[in-house]
């Protein structure tokens, strides 16, 4: 059987693009521990349409 885990997976969304009238969206799916990151995730990522690093949120 299976154990029960505390991590899930995330949908990180880049907050610069969505400012930007580009068309298209940078998302990244990753996990965190739901235990220990009770807050919601930010992460610095590569962004290939704005071709520089940017501040990705997580969403939903």
């Amino acid at each position: 059987m299976a154990k029960k885990g505390n991590r899930v997976q995330v949908i990180l969304e880049c907050t610069e693009h969505k400012e930007s009238a580009m068309p298209g969206m940078s998302r990244y799916i990753t996990t965190k521990n739901k235990k220990n990151t009770t807050e919601r995730l930010e992460l610095k990522k590569f962004n290939p349409v704005l071709k520089k690093v940017t501040v990705h949120k997580e969403i939903k």
